[in-house]
């Protein structure tokens, strides 16, 4: 797996893909996106051939898009990472593994919104509510010492359950504009405030996100 590639599943962990465990002890990595994000799992698809036996298929009963990897020692080392006890969580050395700017947009283009008003608003969350308020404190302080990207955590309540969410507002967003943008495709363009009509106020697609 070359660094790229390592940098593209740190990134996709981080946000909603799992690495799996399999019967046989084994580990596989599943991406999926609904049908207007198509464009997105082609080009995972694309970027870790070598992992990806067979080319993206489409579910019939939701027009969802998906690919299954091949297993690997790569992914099985990560899973050991991020899965110590099965269940996803932000190890203590995260910023050993989330240094690359591709990490952070595959990161975003999986799990961040933006939060957009012309000429008044413009601020990103990457949404860690899968992790604890430590992890996502973790996460927030490895943007600012890797990136320089100035974060905070929110800790919102949400049906009367608390959720922790990362908010980057008016002193990291240019610098985090900068890091994500040379990577972002096409399809989720519309998170950046660069490819928003005026008349857009809210972060959309069928997730919200």
């Amino acid at each position: 797996m070359t660094t790229e590639q390592k940098s593209i599943v740190i990134g996709t962990v981080l946000g909603d893909s799992c690495i799996w465990l399999a019967p046989n002890d084994r580990t596989t990595l599943e991406i999926k996106q609904c049908k207007e994000h198509k464009e997105y799992v082609f080009w995972f698809y694309n970027k870790l051939k070598y992992i990806f036996p067979r080319e993206p298929k489409q579910r019939k009963d939701n027009g969802q898009w998906y690919i299954n990897s091949s297993c690997s020692t790569e992914l099985s080392n990560l899973r050991k990472i991020f899965y110590p006890n099965g269940k996803k969580i932000i190890p203590e050395n995260i910023g050993e593994l989330l240094k690359s700017p591709v990490s952070l947009a595959v990161w975003f283009m999986d799990d961040g919104t933006l939060d957009y008003r012309f000429k008044d608003h413009c601020a990103f969350h990457l949404c860690t509510n899968g992790f604890s308020l430590e992890e996502s404190k973790r996460l927030a302080d490895v943007l600012d010492k890797n990136f320089g990207i100035s974060a905070t955590v929110h800790y919102t309540l949400c049906r009367g359950k608390r959720h922790a969410r990362i908010y980057i507002g008016a002193k990291g967003r240019g610098r985090f504009i900068k890091l994500v943008m040379p990577f972002i495709i096409n399809c989720f363009k519309y998170k950046l405030p660069q490819f928003r009509h005026p008349s857009e106020t809210q972060p959309h697609g069928l997730d919200g996100r």
